[in-house]
């Protein structure tokens, strides 16, 4: 099974949270998930978004796949280095 990095919502309606997790691509998005790897929170201004670079790198290097969201949340946070296209 392929691995993707992506969001997982929590919260009350209308007042989301997220958890980014390492889960398996076949996973119900608020299901099974492999490993916690931070949190995002939308509503704060500025948002709040919180990773464990360690566990992500981990992730990344076993061939899992960050989702389009979690790949724009990552290089905002400076996780990714800008690369010539």
């Amino acid at each position: 099974m392929a691995i993707r990095i992506r969001l997982s919502r929590g919260g009350r309606k209308k007042r989301p949270f997220y958890r980014v997790v390492a889960a398996e691509s076949q996973a119900p998005r608020d299901g099974r998930f492999l490993e916690i790897l931070g949190t995002y929170d939308p509503l704060k201004d500025p948002y709040e978004f919180k990773v464990d670079a360690e566990k992500v790198k981990k992730w990344l290097a076993k061939g899992a796949k960050p989702t389009e969201t979690v790949h724009s949340l990552l290089k905002k946070a400076g996780f990714y280095k800008d690369q010539a296209a």
